[in-house]
């Protein structure tokens, strides 16, 4: 008798049968959000530097006062209603998805400093079985130097977590996620 090996299988992706395509939210600032206009470009690469067009990326933040839209959040600061505070896209061809926001406020960490501006993200692929979380910052904020968060990130992997302008679009903004590899975004344990 002549054992044959069954082929591999990964998990999913599923993404597309009910979060992403016409479910996404990928517009999270309407016409009259408070702050400062932000479009982020977000590119998912796996280990060998290939894009994966099938991931899906869920993005949570604080509005422009830095208040998060959530029961959680006891600040006593209004929640700007042309706001979300929340979106999800799923990444098409060359691994791309984008976002319409605001650059967030600052927020409170458990220290009684602030916390920079940031986009916390939860990156989903195939073979990935659970979520992987990482945060978004803007490169040159001179607020990165108080985080506390980035600064539990040794400083030659922060990069990692930094979007750049585009210099050709103003506003906007890019960040590349690698699920692993020599250029690994650095992921948080949460």
């Amino acid at each position: 008798m002549d054992l044959i090996p069954t082929a591999s299988q990964t998990v999913g992706p599923f993404f597309q049968i009910g979060l992403t395509g016409p479910r996404s939210i990928s517009r999270m600032a309407g016409p009259g959000a408070k702050g400062e206009r932000v479009k982020l470009i977000c590119r998912v690469f796996d280990g060998e530097g290939n894009p994966i067009p099938d991931a899906m990326l869920e993005l949570w933040q604080a509005n422009a006062d830095g208040k998060y839209n959530h029961p959680d959040d006891t600040q006593e600061k209004p929640i700007d209603p042309e706001f979300l505070g929340h979106g999800r896209s799923g990444t098409g061809e060359g691994g791309v998805c984008d976002f319409e926001t605001i650059k967030p406020g600052r927020v409170p960490s458990g220290n009684n400093s602030l916390q920079a501006p940031h986009l916390n993200v939860s990156v989903l692929a195939r073979g990935v079985l659970k979520r992987l979380a990482t945060r978004v910052y803007f490169v040159g904020d001179p607020a990165n130097s108080e985080d506390p968060v980035l600064a539990l990130v040794p400083e030659d992997r922060r990069g990692s977590l930094m979007a750049r302008p585009d210099p050709h679009q103003p506003g906007t903004w890019r960040i590349d996620f690698h699920l692993s590899g020599d250029q690994e975004t650095v992921f948080f344990d949460v």
